[in-house]
C-alpha cells in the first residue's frame, strides 16, 4: 500500500461519485413516468436478476442478506424515491443524505459502547447547522415532508451499513445483488398497495427510452460499477484513502441537479451545504490529521 492513491485509482474513485452523485438526476428523471416505489422496485429487480446466476452467493446468513435488502431497498431507496417526487430538489437530497455518516457512528458506537469523541460532537454540530438552514429555506421545491424523508432514508442507509458490517462479506458486489431480492419484492407490494394498479399501469405504458434508462442506470452504473469499483479500492487501500473521496458525492449531485435541471444554488444553499460537507469532512478527516500529528512529534 503506497501513502497516496495512484492516479488511476483516484480517477476510478472519482468516476464512482461522478455517477453516485448525478444518480440523483437519473432519479428525478425517471419519476417523471414512474411512480416512486415501483421506480425503486424495477431497480432492484434488475439489480438482482440475472447477478443471482451469475454470482455466488456471499456466505452470510439469509437473515442478515433480508436485514441489508429491506434497509437499503424499502428504507432508504424507498423513502429517497418519494421525496424526490417532488418534495425535495435532487441536488439537497445529494447533501442532506451525506448524514448517513452520522448515523453509522451512532450506531456503531451505540453497539460496540464506545464514547463519542468530541471531535465527532463538533462535526454533528456542523451538519445539524446546515440541516438547520436547509430547513429554514423549505419551499415548494423543498419541503418539511421531504427533508424529513431523506434524513429517515440516510437512517436506513445507517442500518444497512451496520448490517453489511456484521455480515463479515468480503465482496460488496454479491452481497449487494443478493440481498436485492430482499428489496425488490416489499417495494412492489408497498407500490400495489399504496399507489394503485392504475398508477403502476399508466406509468409503464408511458415510460420511454429515457425512462427506462434511468431504470438501467439504477442498477448497472449505480449497483454494479459503483460497489465493485469502490469494493475494488477499498480492498487495495487504506480506507481513510478511499472514502474521503466520498465527500464529492453532494458536490457532484448539486453541480449536475444545478446543470441539467435549473436547480438554484443561492447563498443559504451553499452556505448550509459548506456547514454539512464541513461536518462530514471533521468527522472523516480529524483522525488521520490526529495521527498525523502524533507520528510527526513523536521522539526519533
Amino acid at each position: 500500500m503506497t501513502g497516496t492513491l495512484p492516479l488511476r485509482d483516484i480517477l476510478l474513485a472519482l468516476a464512482v461519485v461522478a455517477v453516485w452523485g448525478t444518480n440523483f438526476v437519473v432519479i428525478r428523471i425517471g419519476l417523471d413516468h414512474l411512480p416512486p416505489l415501483l421506480f425503486a422496485a424495477l431497480r432492484f429487480v434488475l439489480a438482482a436478476l440475472p447477478g443471482v446466476f451469475l454470482l455466488a452467493r456471499p456466505a452470510v446468513p439469509w437473515r442478515n442478506l433480508a436485514a441489508y435488502g429491506l434497509l437499503i431497498g424499502a428504507g432508504q431507496f424507498g423513502l429517497l424515491f418519494i421525496a424526490l417526487r417532488g418534495h425535495i430538489a435532487p441536488g439537497l437530497a445529494s447533501l442532506v443524505i451525506q448524514v448517513q455518516v452520522f448515523f453509522t457512528i451512532g450506531l456503531s458506537m451505540r453497539l460496540t459502547g464506545e464514547r463519542v469523541p468530541g471531535h465527532q460532537w463538533a462535526a454533528l454540530g456542523l451538519a445539524a447547522a446546515g440541516l438547520a438552514v436547509i430547513a429554514a429555506h423549505t419551499d415548494a421545491a423543498t419541503t418539511p415532508f421531504g427533508l424529513g424523508l431523506v434524513v429517515c432514508a440516510a437512517a436506513s442507509w445507517a442500518g444497512g451499513n451496520m448490517a453489511a458490517k456484521r455480515s463479515g462479506a468480503r465482496a460488496m458486489l454479491p452481497y449487494v445483488v443478493w440481498a436485492s431480492l430482499f428489496s425488490a419484492p416489499p417495494l412492489l407490494a408497498a407500490s400495489f398497495l399504496l399507489e394503485g394498479w392504475e398508477a403502476i399501469r399508466d406509468g409503464l405504458l408511458r415510460a420511454d427510452l429515457t425512462t427506462w434508462g434511468a431504470v438501467v442506470w439504477q442498477s448497472v452504473g449505480n449497483t454494479m460499477f459503483g460497489y465493485a469499483i469502490w469494493g475494488r479500492l477499498l480492498a487495495r487501500h487504506p480506507a481513510a484513502q478511499v472514502t474521503p473521496m466520498a465527500l464529492l458525492v453532494p458536490v457532484f449531485g448539486m453541480g449536475a441537479s444545478a446543470f441539467w435541471l435549473g436547480e438554484p444554488l443561492p447563498a443559504w444553499k451553499l452556505g448550509a451545504a459548506g456547514l454539512v460537507l464541513g461536518g462530514l469532512g471533521l468527522g472523516l478527516l480529524y483522525p488521520r490529521w490526529r495521527a498525523r500529528a502524533a507520528v510527526g512529534s513523536a521522539p526519533t
